[in-house]
């Protein structure tokens, strides 16, 4: 009896963990997916990215005096935030993205 709980038990944790390398291979799919996305803007000037994006939900001049444009979402009730780096010459230098999926 004790070794049928041992091995119960052994295949749930198992199936547990696998689970968990899954659910991770998903998410690096999907941000991975989401930084393809993005980087497409990359040396594009900041009014294909506004054609592309519309209009952004706040800017602002960062420490470096570069234009950080900011565009705010919710998906399932997840706030996503996509900021893009623009340089003096209004060119997408940089982006980061928190929640997007």
């Amino acid at each position: 009896m004790d070794k049928l709980k041992l091995i119960v038990l052994s295949l749930i944790l198992v199936t547990l963990i696998s689970g968990c390398k899954t659910i991770k291979q998903k998410t690096d799919e999907i941000v991975e997916k989401e930084n393809q996305k993005l980087s497409k803007f990359i040396g594009k000037s900041s009014n294909d990215l506004q054609i592309d994006l519309g209009k952004p939900d706040e800017d602002f001049k960062n420490e470096k005096g570069n234009l950080v444009i900011v565009y705010n979402t919710k998906k399932y009730g997840i706030p996503c935030e996509r900021r893009f780096e623009i340089d003096s010459k209004s060119i997408v230098i940089g982006f980061v993205s928190n929640g997007c999926f």
